[in-house]
């Protein structure tokens, strides 16, 4: 073997770890796990939301806006974290970037305000 060969070989047994972990974790489930079964128990069930009657029923729109909440502040923290690890290597130039996008985020979050996702009723 090449010695570029020789490079992925952690790369190869991490992947085997992690598929024995999974493999393995569903095979211990699967023999260990309670078997108790019931009507209710096997009934589907998904957001609360019972399961039974007409699927096209609507639901309120706050919903997906809070989803564009969270989203939004996810985004916000991972570009925040490695600007403020290299801020003295950025300069002025990243400290604008960063400005315009800290303003759009201001834009989304004040969006999010004005269509009252954050007041519950």
């Amino acid at each position: 073997m090449q010695s570029d060969q020789l490079n992925y070989i952690p790369i190869l047994m991490q992947f085997l770890l992690a598929a024995g972990f999974v493999v393995g974790t569903i095979i211990v489930s699967g023999k260990l796990g309670p078997r108790r079964k019931s009507a209710i128990k096997d009934q589907n069930f998904e957001c609360g939301v019972e399961g039974i009657g007409n699927a096209r029923i609507p639901f309120s729109v706050k919903y997906f806006l809070v989803a564009i909440l969270f989203v939004l502040f996810d985004i916000e923290v991972v570009f925040l974290y490695p600007w403020a690890v290299n801020f003295k290597e950025l300069g002025m130039e990243g400290m604008l970037k960063m400005i315009v996008f800290m303003l759009l985020l201001l834009v989304g979050f004040f969006y999010i305000i004005k269509k009252k996702a954050l007041e519950w009723e």
